[in-house]
């Protein structure tokens, strides 16, 4: 009985060793990526030590395009089809994600994402533009339009972040606990960024094989995962919710109804503080319903455009 309990245990303790093992994933080379996400019309600009994927397509008004946390500017191709028959659409990868990865100070905090978001904007030649972002890009779009008011002529917000949240992802709160911080940046199961598209789709039967392995293969772009959790454990302020009465910009909010990770709540608080602010609310869809639902939100964002 004894023997049979000492082997039994010797066989756990070596699943436990083995499963670190099974899950180890080695960062993907950028240049390996570039090869499939970053094609033309993919360019590329020296800024600030890094090397900012984005793409400048259309020709007309300028309309920039900001993405969400752990996305890219692939986010936003459904929109794209549509804006560049009558825009300029400007969309890039954040600092930390996509192609373009970590930045040199490991600065992540709002206000160095608006000083970012500035100075490529000033690089790419744009002094005026609609602005629209999307969760994390959505914090910084209306941030930066009250830092640049001159600069933004419409705003557009979807599921933006900034209000505080009952419940952050569940993601997001391991990744501010140590030990679960260090295994994850070279443990990430694929299940576990499925977990996540689930999360923010509310239909997941939109979930394919193309949008996992972009997903999944950005977030092993070498130097994201470490950068995600430095974002993630960035202190977050929300001072500047007390000057959105200060924006001048025509707002549309567009929100999913089912979105887990930002209530739609939220969505009405932003309409209530942005002064003439409307509001358009999908039911069933999830945290990012310009990449869930294009055609329908970018019907709206055009409507609002005009």
């Amino acid at each position: 009985m004894k023997k049979r309990i000492k082997y039994i245990s010797i066989a756990i303790l070596t699943i436990i060793a083995i499963i670190p093992f099974a899950f180890y994933r080695f960062d993907i080379p950028v240049e390996t990526l570039k090869a499939r996400y970053g094609r033309p019309p993919s360019q590329f600009m020296d800024l600030g030590g890094m090397s900012v994927h984005y793409r400048d397509e259309g020709k007309g008004v300028p309309i920039v395009l900001v993405h969400g946390t752990s996305s890219s500017l692939h986010t936003w191709d459904g929109w794209t089809k549509e804006l560049v028959k009558k825009f300029r659409v400007i969309r890039m990868d954040l600092p930390a994600f996509g192609l373009t990865g970590p930045n040199a100070s490991g600065d992540y905090t709002i206000k160095a994402y608006v000083e970012f978001l500035e100075e490529f904007l000033s690089k790419v030649g744009v002094p005026r533009f609609h602005l629209a972002g999307n969760s994390l890009g959505g914090e910084i779009a209306w941030n930066y339009a009250l830092a640049h008011p001159r600069k933004v002529d419409r705003l557009i917000l979807v599921d933006a972040a900034g209000y505080p949240v009952k419940k952050a992802p569940a993601l997001f709160r391991m990744m501010k606990f140590g030990p679960v911080a260090f295994f994850a940046r070279h443990i990430t199961p694929e299940f576990v960024v499925v977990k996540n598209l689930r999360e923010v789709y509310g239909d997941d039967s939109k979930i394919n094989r193309e949008l996992i392995d972009r997903y999944y293969s950005l977030t092993l772009r070498e130097g994201n995962r470490g950068a995600f959790i430095a974002r993630v454990r960035t202190p977050r302020t929300t001072e500047n919710l007390s000057k959105l009465g200060r924006i001048a910009s025509p707002t549309l909010v567009l929100w999913g109804e089912a979105d887990l990770w930002i209530p739609v709540e939220n969505g009405r608080k932003f309409a209530r503080d942005i002064p003439g602010a409307k509001l358009v609310i999908y039911k069933g869809a999830g945290h990012v319903p310009m990449e869930e639902i294009p055609e329908l939100s970018v019907r709206d964002a055009l409507d609002f455009l005009k």
